[in-house]
């Protein structure tokens, strides 16, 4: 799996996970399946497994363009929303410009990455546009392991 980070310190690791899509819904069936009004909504998107963990629950990792009040920015490019509005405002083109929706997700107890990453069960890679939201999820492991590095 390659996961994004979305947060670490000395409490514990949460991440989702960016490799894995398994299927396609259109985002007015998406909201019509959270109980909202659909109306206007336009297109589909890819959804992804996110980790083993609250499958139910979803995420919208994105692009720093897009910002509601629930929004959480992770860092100055990249953002996450858990929050059935920002599924309308990409549906009707006022969303951000890259996103990938996922469902359930990664998370470590306190020092269990770090334990995990001394044992080579994981490795870092800098974040970047391309791997996080590019077209080809094929291709996403082995770029992501070319450009690992040892650190945390």
């Amino acid at each position: 799996a390659v996961i994004y980070l979305l947060h670490h310190d000395r409490d514990g690791a949460f991440g989702l996970a960016i490799n894995r899509p398994i299927s396609r819904h259109s985002l007015a069936d998406l909201l019509a399946a959270l109980g909202q009004d659909a109306k206007g909504v336009a297109g589909d998107a890819r959804i992804f497994a996110g980790g083993p963990m609250e499958q139910e629950i979803g995420f919208v990792l994105h692009t720093a363009d897009y910002r509601d009040p629930r929004t959480l920015a992770v860092d100055s490019r990249f953002s996450v929303t858990s929050d059935s509005e920002i599924l309308r405002a990409i549906g009707t083109g006022k969303g951000p410009k890259k996103s990938l929706i996922a469902f359930g997700y990664a998370g470590w107890g306190p020092g269990q990455l770090e334990d995990e990453m001394s044992h080579n069960e994981w490795y870092a890679t800098p974040a970047d546009a391309t791997l996080l939201f590019d077209e080809d999820r094929d291709a996403v492991w082995q770029s992501a392991y070319d450009k690992r590095t040892m650190r945390l």
